[in-house]
C-alpha cells in the first residue's frame, strides 16, 4: 500500500472535514484514509489505463522552433506554449532531460524547462489553482515551508529521483492572496491566532 497516497488522502479528507465542519476526530480521519487508500489506488489505476488507451500520442513538432546558440552552448526549442532549453553537452537520455520531457508532455502548467546538466532541472510552471501548486510541490518533493515568494512568483527546490529541481511558480502569490484558502491547502503556516 502506498504511504504517500495514504498521506495525501488523509490531508484531503482532513480538509474536506474542516470545510464541511464534520465532527470527525483525527483517529476517524486516519482510519478513513487507511480504509480508502486501496480503493482510491484502484480507481486511479483504472483511470490511468483508460486514459492511456484513449490519449493521443504525445509529441512535439520541431523544425522552425529549434534554435542553437553555439556561443552559449544551448539548444532552445519552442513547443506550443513551452520553451525548452538544454545544454548542447547534455545527453537527451540523461535523468534531467527525461524528466523535463515527461513534465512538458503531460502537464499543461509547464511554461519552461532548463536543463544545464544531466541532474539539474529548472522548471517554470503557471498553476491554475492553489491545489495545482500543491500538486507541483508534492510531485517535486518541495517542502511547503521552504517556498519563497518574490514579486509575482514562488520558488522552491526539490528532488525527483537523482534530479535536483528548482521550480518557479508564476502567479502563485496572487493565488495565495486568499490566506484562508492557502492555509487550508497547507501552503502557508499559521502566523498567529485565527482572525474571524
Amino acid at each position: 500500500m502506498s504511504r504517500a497516497l495514504q498521506h495525501q488522502l488523509h490531508s484531503r479528507l482532513e480538509l474536506a472535514a474542516q470545510m464541511l465542519d464534520l465532527p470527525l476526530t483525527a483517529k476517524h480521519l486516519e482510519d478513513l484514509a487507511v480504509e480508502l487508500t486501496p480503493a482510491v489506488k484502484a480507481i486511479l489505476a483504472e483511470q490511468a489505463d483508460q486514459h492511456a488507451a484513449t490519449a493521443p500520442i504525445g509529441y512535439a513538432l520541431v523544425g522552425p522552433g529549434v534554435d542553437i546558440d553555439e556561443a552559449a552552448g544551448v539548444q532552445t526549442t519552442t513547443y506550443a506554449q513551452c520553451t525548452s532549453r538544454i545544454d548542447v553537452n547534455v545527453d537527451l537520455d540523461s535523468p534531467a532531460a527525461l524528466l523535463a520531457d515527461e513534465l512538458r508532455m503531460r502537464q499543461s502548467d509547464v511554461v519552461a524547462t532548463d536543463v544545464p546538466s544531466p541532474t539539474y532541472l529548472g522548471l517554470t510552471v503557471r498553476p491554475q489553482s492553489l491545489h495545482a501548486w500543491r500538486w507541483w510541490l508534492d510531485r517535486l518533493n518541495v517542502a511547503a515551508d521552504g517556498v519563497t515568494y518574490r514579486g509575482d512568483s514562488a520558488y522552491g527546490v526539490g528532488t525527483v529521483g537523482d534530479v535536483a529541481v528548482n521550480v518557479r511558480g508564476d502567479g502563485v502569490p496572487e493565488l495565495a492572496a486568499d490566506h484562508g484558502a492557502a492555509r487550508l491547502e497547507g501552503l502557508l503556516a499559521e502566523t498567529g491566532p485565527a482572525q474571524s
